[in-house]
């Protein structure tokens, strides 16, 4: 299984010292899950009362707001309680990426900030599709937003009030979890790939390793004896820490909680300090063939 690594942090901006930036990366490449339990995003007054799920809109899981262009997305609030939302999840984007490009300076050049979203909806009890339900252990891949092999790395925050911790569970290494599904990966479809990006399904075209790794989330998630089986070790996320992993890389499934903030990042595998760690270089040595 993955390892959790506790780093003693407690405080959003650097400096960092040397010892832990290298330890963190270590980790993080190898495929562990950083865990900060002192790392904590505090919430001021009008925060506070940011925490309902009244907020969201019913049919989204997440509240999803673009950093870049502002745009709120999944959610019913209009007025002042929208641009109150809004506050708070910019405010936590641009902590979490001082936060990673502090602790990990190599990648700062080359990380990408994508969207943040915000989870105001308990987890537990919440009916979705199997590929939908993400309390089944999965690789992270975006069906709409293909990578192209870049990782997608991502900072949780448990904003909880009352002090429910969020119930993760971590599962085996991803080399032994994709060499267990190779032989029903069968060959990417150039074609099918370009027919998507054109008619707008996907935004860009799907790489080899896309589609790849968009068949090892969707068969992880429906067979359910891979589910019954499959090693994996429990761990709850305090109410006031915050965690940092490789969720194309992480085996995860979310179990329960309510109140967390999340903030996804993009890097370039030739960034990475180890390249031949990503998903990407694994799968290509797993196929014997360029998947990028």
């Amino acid at each position: 299984m993955a390892g959790i690594e506790t780093i003693a942090l407690d405080r959003w901006a650097g400096p960092f010292p040397s010892a832990e930036q290298s330890g963190a990366l270590a980790a993080l490449e190898r495929g562990d899950v950083l865990f900060f339990p002192n790392l904590g995003f505090a919430l001021d007054d009008t925060m506070r009362g940011l925490l309902s799920p009244v907020f969201g809109d019913g049919a989204a899981k997440n509240i999803s707001f673009d950093p870049a262009s502002g745009m709120l997305r999944g959610t019913r609030a209009a007025g002042a309680e929208r641009e109150r939302l809004v506050a708070m999840m910019a405010a936590f984007a641009a902590a979490a990426a001082g936060f990673v490009a502090g602790l990990l300076p190599g990648y700062a050049a080359a990380l990408e900030r994508a969207r943040t979203s915000y989870r105001p909806v308990e987890i537990a009890g919440r009916v979705y599709s199997p590929l939908k339900d993400d309390t089944r252990l999965h690789v992270d891949a975006f069906p709409s937003t293909p990578t192209r092999g870049r990782r997608i790395l991502r900072l949780f925050s448990n904003i909880n009030p009352t002090g429910v911790p969020r119930r993760w569970q971590i599962g085996e290494p991803f080399a032994e979890f994709a060499a267990q599904f190779a032989p029903k990966l069968g060959r990417p479809h150039p074609a099918a790939a370009r027919l998507l990006a054109a008619v707008g399904v996907t935004r860009g075209r799907r790489s080899a390793y896309d589609q790849l790794m968009l068949r090892l989330h969707d068969g992880a998630k429906r067979d359910l004896a891979y589910q019954q089986r499959a090693p994996r070790i429990d761990f709850a996320f305090p109410a006031g820490s915050s965690w940092v992993c490789y969720t194309d890389q992480v085996l995860h499934a979310a179990l329960a909680g309510q109140f967390a903030l999340e903030q996804t990042f993009y890097l370039d595998v030739a960034a990475m300090a180890d390249p031949a760690s990503s998903p990407l270089r694994q799968l290509e040595r797993l196929t014997g063939r360029q998947l990028s």
